[in-house]
């Protein structure tokens, strides 16, 4: 029998329904999932073999969970993908406020209901996407807001004394009966809520204005927390974390390639940037480099950490900066420059916390130099370490590059209005760089060689082979040497 020809009681018995618990639930829905070799958790990447085997188990184990991990590590997204693995639909005895099961009533209302219609009891449908509640854990929230108090208007218009348990008003745990119920940043949570829930994890009894109702409560808890060290402004108390069944630490992204698949993802780029602007792969590399060297940077509170959302953000801007600049220009079509990375520096230095000595040095600076240590890192992953010393008349590769900056008396600069054609024939007029290109990335497309060009020079700066000063209009490189001999 469909569920929409379901109304009654008894309809849902003729059709042999079966009632479970939502931790059951879960498990039978993993059980299968796991036995058909389907994704558990989709578009979660990087924790394949880390965090969701160990979320799996505790799945199967029934436990509460607390999701430990610095800003910015999928914690709540993994939350809410757990409601994939609720029934598409479960029955609940229909104007309940605290989704009743017919089987198993709970709140007076259902019981009275169930007794005085029996199976004429009419049953609603609850779809699984109407089962998650969440909680953010801030300093003012009160046990009447999670549990629940006593109502004076509903007392006033029942004509009900305050000893009747039917003038209490549920909080939001009541109310996701039967629901997963998520409290972001936990240890934020004052001790004294922390306190009210203890019976709730571990007996199911709720405590109202001195109201003791026993109400087993069917609930799937997720906690997500920063690791305690982050804070002074609180943490979980002990008695709480004794009751929650499984710690899961999540973690950032531990490669490129990883971080580039969940920014390409959660990066909202509209379709206009899509179809007129092109990024070369080693510019998305560039980019998640920046946030690795973040994540390293003495400059940066490591306890705070650095979250995913500062590459996605950055990618946003990057192309935003791509597309400006193009409009400006009148360029129907543009390709990424390195010294648009300039623009993703208001990414950074609202999404870092830096520690004193990044604060002495300032925000901006610490994000250039991020941008500098990137390039470093990347570059020798493409072509010929650049040593910092060299024997006497030892040859480089980048010789001829460095030579033909020292014969440019006025310096070489690349504006940032420059149009398409002129900034590729300005990189093209660098010969040395061609010959660098066909020798160690002979296969890269003609398109994504003045990416790689620019990025030869700057990669040069970083290792004090050029100078490089950036000024309103663009960046200007230089050797270091030749002007200097040049004046004398």
């Amino acid at each position: 029998m469909k569920i929409e020809n379901i109304k009654t009681f008894g309809q849902l018995k003729e059709a042999g329904y079966q009632s479970k618990s939502i931790k059951d639930e879960l498990r039978d829905n993993l059980i299968q999932k796991i036995k058909n070799n389907e994704p558990t958790f989709e578009g979660i990447h990087g924790y394949e073999t880390t965090v969701i085997p160990e979320l799996e188990r505790a799945i199967l184990s029934r436990h509460n969970i607390n999701l430990l991990g610095l800003r910015g590590q999928a914690k709540t997204r993994l939350a809410r993908l757990m409601v994939t693995l609720l029934d598409e639909y479960i029955p609940v005895v229909e104007g309940s406020e605290i989704h009743d099961d017919p089987f198993h009533p709970i709140s007076r209302y259902a019981k009275e209901l169930l007794q005085v219609k029996g199976d004429e009891t009419p049953i609603g449908w609850l779809h699984r996407e109407e089962r998650f509640a969440e909680k953010l854990a801030t300093p003012d929230v009160t046990v009447a807001d999670i549990i629940g108090d006593v109502d004076p208007i509903k007392a006033a218009n029942l004509k009900l004394s305050y000893a009747d348990d039917r003038v209490i008003h549920y909080g939001m745990i009541p109310r996701a009966n039967r629901s997963i119920f998520v409290i972001n940043e936990l240890p934020d949570l004052q001790a004294r809520i922390q306190v009210a829930l203890f019976n709730i994890l571990q007996e199911g009894d709720i405590q109202i204005r001195g109201f003791k109702l026993r109400l087993p409560l069917d609930m799937q808890f997720v906690f997500t927390a920063n690791p305690e060290d982050y804070t002074n402004r609180g943490s979980i108390v002990t008695p709480l974390k004794d009751r929650i069944g499984s710690q899961i630490l999540t973690h950032y992204p531990i490669d490129i390639e990883t971080a580039r698949l969940i920014t390409e993802q959660e990066a909202k780029v509209v379709s206009g940037q899509k179809e007129h602007i092109m990024v070369p792969d080693l510019a998305k590399d560039l980019l998640e480099q920046i946030v690795f060297e973040a994540r390293d940077s003495e400059y940066i509170d490591a306890k705070s950490g650095v979250s995913a959302r500062l590459s996605i953000t950055a990618f946003e801007n990057l192309l935003s900066t791509a597309e400006r600049r193009a409009l400006k220009a009148g360029d129907e079509h543009t390709m990424v420059r390195l010294s648009d990375f300039v623009g993703i520096i208001p990414s950074i230095v609202g999404k870092v916390e830096l520690v004193y000595e990044g604060e002495q040095e300032g925000a901006a600076l610490v994000a250039y130099n991020l941008i500098g240590e990137a390039i470093k890192t990347l570059f020798p992953t493409y072509f010929p370490k650049i040593e910092k010393l060299k024997k006497q008349d030892e040859e480089t590769p980048y010789d001829d590059v460095v030579s033909w900056f020292f014969n440019q008396k006025d310096g070489f600069e690349i504006l940032d209005d420059f149009r398409e054609k002129e900034y590729r024939q300005l990189l093209d007029s660098i010969s040395p760089l061609d010959d660098l290109i066909g020798e160690y990335q002979p296969e890269l497309p003609k398109e994504e060689t003045y990416f790689e060009k620019e990025f030869i020079l700057w990669a040069l700066v970083e290792f004090k082979q050029l100078s490089k000063f950036r000024f309103t209009e663009g960046t200007q490189f230089k050797d270091p040497y030749g002007s200097f001999i040049s004046g004398i």
